[in-house]
């Protein structure tokens, strides 16, 4: 008798971890995504077959979760950074400079949101610069400041915890090179000015 009570408690034990471990697992391949399923480049990730009718169960399941509508992945691609460039988790009480250069002849926006994909509320009713609405500086390059003060040029208010860098860009090159697993060396910096 007290071996049929041990093998029960056994079997339950064995079926949570397994119940556990597969939903665990689940959550962390629709959430984060995997080699097979994501590319990074320094602090930026983007899902490599989003928007694409083949495209695997954890792209569509990701995009279901997020709310997506993507774009053929061969044509935009949407890249999150929740990074710095020295790896530092991206926080609203720190102010950032993300410099956009090398994106010659592709659309680009660039919006901050708060880790849950919402749009920061502010009372300048600015949430992101594009290619087209971005001031440049002299040499072409696009530099933004996200900060919870105003700024002077291109400035996104932030606050509320922490923040994520959505960067999405329209060329089809880029997209290609991705999509073929090659390097690319365009995509923006993040560096952290200074925290309070």
């Amino acid at each position: 008798m007290r071996f049929i009570g041990k093998l029960i408690i056994n079997l339950i034990a064995i079926a949570v971890l397994a119940v556990g471990g597969g939903l665990g697992s689940a959550w962390y391949m629709v959430e984060a995504g995997s080699r097979l399923t994501t590319r990074s480049f320094g602090p930026w990730t983007t899902w490599v077959a989003a928007g694409r009718p083949d495209a695997d169960p954890y792209t569509r399941a990701h995009a279901a979760r997020n709310a997506l509508l993507p774009i053929a992945s061969t044509l935009e691609l949407s890249y999150l950074a929740k990074t710095d460039a020295d790896g530092g988790q991206l926080q609203s009480v720190c102010d950032y400079s993300v410099t956009v250069e090398g994106m010659d002849g592709a659309w680009w926006s660039l919006a901050v949101f708060d880790r849950r994909g919402r749009l920061i509320p502010n009372a300048a009713d600015r949430y992101a610069f594009n290619s087209d609405s971005a001031m440049r500086e002299p040499d072409g390059r696009a530099v933004i400041v996200a900060a919870r003060d105003a700024r002077p040029g291109n400035w996104l208010p932030v606050g509320g915890g922490k923040i994520t860098f959505v960067l999405t860009v329209q060329d089809a090159r880029m997209a290609a090179a991705v999509q073929m697993g090659g390097a690319i060396k365009t995509l923006p910096t993040i560096r952290k000015l200074s925290c309070r």
